[in-house]
């Protein structure tokens, strides 16, 4: 059983571009990638795309489909209507290299900026020891597949691109508070999370969790809570107090 869908799909690079009009096949049990792929294949072959594993894990596809962030691979062509006109463009957030595919390499930079898993010193590879329940809290960031719809959707850069500079995004955000509740990381990551890498700009309107293909509770589960600490560390009088006589 197949039919004929109606795509737009951005063609262009840095320069400019538009959106372009296609008439494709579309048979049952079909992503939007499998189409985006038999465009490739019998229309337009110089129509550029990110892609790996076609099974949502490589994170590689990552676009927008009706002006929403998501996997190419993990949108089937079954949720829409045999009469939609289907709109495919690129990540918005970040810079256009050719067609779909976009220069993703501010999102590098920025987990370069934050300090690596920092054990006790007296610990060694292998001395490591922990219970299950005291790493259960972070686990959950490690299903992360760095598609960066997160990063994209979140408008603190995505419509302020002055704040790229200062603004880490709720992925490295997240992967701060997962050191941070991790139980033998003995960094305080407390105040670069709010100084050097900008929380206090995320204002939790929770885009991020709703466009997460892994399902990752990002706001309420890292962002929050690691909201709450820098709050304790700077404005909890007993902290305050602690702190003072610690010191004295």
């Amino acid at each position: 059983m197949s039919y004929d869908a109606q795509f737009r799909v951005w063609r262009g690079d840095i320069e400019g571009g538009e959106l372009k009009d296609y008439t494709v096949e579309v048979k049952e049990g079909e992503v939007v990638l499998d189409i985006i792929h038999r465009l490739q294949q019998t229309q337009t072959p110089d129509l550029a795309v990110r892609w790996n594993c076609k099974a949502g894990k490589c994170g590689s596809c990552s676009a927008e489909i009706n002006g929403r962030p998501r996997l190419l691979c993990m949108t089937r062509m079954s949720t829409f209507e045999e009469t939609d006109v289907i709109t495919v463009t690129p990540m918005r957030t970040f810079p256009v290299m050719r067609d779909l595919v976009t220069d993703v390499s501010f999102n590098y930079k920025k987990a370069r900026e934050i300090p690596s898993f920092t054990p006790p010193p007296n610990l060694k590879p292998g001395e490591y020891r922990m219970q299950q329940v005291d790493v259960e809290r972070s686990q959950e960031f490690r299903k992360c597949i760095e598609c960066f719809l997160c990063q994209n959707t979140c408008h603190v850069v995505r419509d302020h691109e002055e704040n790229k500079e200062s603004f880490a995004g709720p992925r490295y955000l997240m992967r701060i508070a997962e050191l941070e509740m991790h139980p033998l990381d003995v960094a305080d990551r407390r105040n670069d999370a709010q100084e050097e890498h900008g929380l206090g700009l995320c204002n939790i309107t929770k885009c991020c969790t709703e466009v997460c293909p892994e399902h990752i509770k990002i706001t309420d589960n890292a962002l929050i809570p690691m909201k709450e600490r820098v709050a304790d560390k700077k404005y909890d009088p007993i902290v305050w107090l602690g702190n003072k006589l610690f010191r004295r």
